[in-house]
């Protein structure tokens, strides 16, 4: 299966370029991938190739290997199965070390949180039982101490360590103001740090550990070779912080800026915030696109506090941007071209102004009316990230589909099921009552939920999504559609592998809708990664049609909106559509048809607005944002990326 990443727009050009430059502003070096899948094998390459040299250069002493917990690991661990598959490492000679575990915890809880490094690779691979360390959970609390003690000795000088850096730069469950000599040791968990972990104890905190065994920072520092590495745009102010911000202890991992022998493996997201990436100018010589001298601008307006027309010469040459104006000058010339750029991407017309001059449009005015198809992850995804412009293409008369991709079934708390089922026993329907209350109260906690409790809960979300639909004109009956893809319905927070028949389910719509348009989540950050998965399958059923002879999609344009959490870049920018205060009360509104999902939301993040305050708030900083540039003021504005 194919792996989703943003388009590449000019950037750094690091061909030839001296590495003592490429890494000038990072305390640990730093190697950016595209992906997570493409990082992990960089480092899985790594681990293979050093337990071969130990191997054959040390016959009589085993390699001691440190392996981080968590879902960063993830895709490493498959790597490495696969190469033991293939013959291409043995770990017979290995001793594998994990950093840490919840305490207390059995050893066969699937909350276990070394639960994925056994299933997924130590039972997959040649490495021996008595070489596997994991902290016991299940150890006494009277012999504790010294069981970590015991740990702590046999833990230190790893040939090679592997660890995940969490959003708030913890390693393991080392947090915030953890001592840079703490040993291995059980540790309290923070409330945000169970309730992160929330998710995998069925959303609820109460049941969530309260502490753990982990290794300790001076532990950490012990091995010889530390490889860290951070997936996602959630990880992108962590990895700021531990590669180039000064030593901070509100980010453990920065301690490791000390460690004479460490890397950083990110991907491209992760890595966003780096300096290389944001102001790729300052560093060395770069490739010019249009969007990266948008960039460019961008940036320098937000450095120096003036809009786009307001920018000086001296403003370009104090900020490194001499580059630019040798290549593109005048400034003033790169001024009104990027101001018309962006002025150009400002549009009330989503899908094209009938009869219009669209030159400098970007959607074309024909044909019209055009037939649109949304994508969206959960029921309410539509209505959250993109509820305006969805309200404004139903409203100036396209034929607007919405295809809800999964259920979104985990996301309904068991009291909202309750409550419904409530009403229907006072409206005289079948009692079913206690029969749900008493499914509900057999459930244990971190286990796939009942077939039967699933099936009323996304029902419920079902009825929502059309709800939200009809309140602002679209026909549920027919424009309306579920496609419950099937990697989602696993009954819990860690979902089936994408499969070709998510894709079939896709295509099949596709080719009956046969879309002028095609709107698509472009979250690289979704907390639960469900957002990634949809995104890709939809690329790649698209990509499948293509190459079976559909060529009607050539003509499909592809946008691309964001989720709850984030926003694009301005200089990302392709379409933005801006919102009136009517407008975007009547999305208000909408979301509001989502009942399950205010206030008891089993997985609603670390942040703890509703949706539709994150979503108004976003859109209105957009909104500022531009305004800010020098464009007109709007109340709100949602934005785009135009994939093809």
């Amino acid at each position: 299966m194919k792996h989703f990443t943003l388009p590449k727009d000019g950037g750094l050009i690091t061909t030839n370029l001296p590495k003592g430059i490429l890494h000038s502003h990072e305390r640990i070096t730093t190697e950016i991938f595209d992906d997570a899948t493409a990082g992990s094998e960089a480092i899985g390459n790594i681990v293979i190739k050093a337990i071969n040299e130990h191997v054959a250069n040390n016959p009589d002493r085993n390699f001691k290997l440190g392996l981080s917990t968590g879902a960063s690991p993830v895709s490493l661990f498959t790597f490495l199965a696969e190469k033991h598959r293939q013959g291409v490492v043995s770990f017979k000679n290995v001793e594998v070390f994990s950093i840490d575990e919840y305490y207390p915890c059995e050893k066969d809880s699937l909350q276990n949180r070394n639960h994925r490094l056994n299933e997924i690779f130590l039972n997959m691979v040649d490495v021996k039982p008595e070489n596997v360390h994991i902290p016991d959970g299940t150890v006494p609390r009277e012999v504790v101490s010294e069981y970590c003690a015991e740990f702590d000795k046999m833990a230190r000088g790893l040939d090679l360590l592997v660890i995940g850096v969490g959003e708030g730069g913890q390693l393991g469950f080392n947090e915030t103001s953890t001592s840079e000599n703490s040993r291995t040791r059980t540790v309290p968990l923070s409330y945000k740090s169970r309730k992160r972990q929330a998710r995998y104890f069925g959303g609820d905190v109460t049941v969530t550990p309260k502490s753990a065994i982990t290794m300790g920072i001076s532990t950490i520092m012990s091995a010889k070779r530390i490889i860290l590495m951070a997936w996602g745009e959630n990880k992108a102010e962590a990895v700021k912080a531990v590669v180039e911000d000064r030593l901070n202890t509100a980010y453990p991992a920065a301690f490791l800026q000390k460690h004479d022998n460490i890397s950083f493996y990110t991907d491209e997201m992760s890595a966003s915030l780096l300096t290389r990436i944001v102001a790729p100018w300052t560093v060395g010589p770069c490739d010019w696109t249009p969007k990266l001298i948008r960039k460019a601008v961008v940036w320098l307006c937000e450095k120096v506090h003036k809009p786009i027309l307001k920018l000086t010469l001296m403003d370009y040459l104090d900020n490194s941007l001499g580059e630019l104006l040798d290549l593109y000058g005048p400034f003033d010339k790169i001024n009104i071209d990027v101001f018309n750029e962006f002025q150009h991407t400002i549009t009330g017309w989503p899908g094209g102004k009938p009869n219009a001059d669209d030159s400098t449009r970007p959607v074309k005015s024909t044909p019209f009316p055009k037939t649109v198809l949304i994508f969206s992850p959960h029921p309410d995804d539509d209505v959250i990230s993109m509820g305006g412009t969805f309200i404004r293409l139903v409203h100036q008369g396209h034929n607007v589909h919405v295809a809800y991709q999964t259920s979104g079934d985990l996301a309904v708390h068991d009291d909202v099921v309750l409550q419904h089922l409530d009403a229907a026993r006072q409206l005289g329907f079948p009692d079913k009552f206690n029969e749900i209350k008493a499914l509900i109260g057999s459930k244990r906690p971190g286990e796939p939920e009942p077939k039967e409790l699933l099936r009323l809960k996304a029902a419920i979300r079902r009825s929502e999504a059309k709800g939200a639909d009809r309140s602002f004109g679209l026909n549920d009956e027919t424009n309306v559609h579920f496609l419950n893809l099937p990697f989602y319905e696993s009954g819990g927070v860690t979902k089936l592998p994408r499969t070709q028949a998510d894709l079939d389910i896709i295509k099949d719509l596709i080719k009956r809708i046969k879309p002028d348009q095609i709107y698509m989540a472009g979250d690289l950050a979704d907390p639960h990664g469900t957002h990634r998965v949809c995104t890709e399958a939809a690329l790649e059923a698209i990509e499948q049609l293509e190459e079976e002879g559909n060529d009607w999609l050539e003509n499909t344009t592809i946008w691309l909106y964001r989720g709850a959490w984030m926003e694009w870049e301005l200089w990302r920018v392709d379409m933005a559509v801006p919102l009136s205060p009517g407008e975007l009360i009547e999305k208000r509104h909408a979301i509001f048809r989502h009942l399950s999902q205010k206030d008891i939301v089993p997985f609603p993040g670390d942040d703890p607005r509703e949706f539709w305050q994150r979503a108004e708030e976003r859109t209105q900083n957009t909104a500022k944002l531009y305004n800010d540039l020098g464009m007109a003021e709007y109340q709100a504005i949602e934005v785009f990326l135009r994939l093809k």
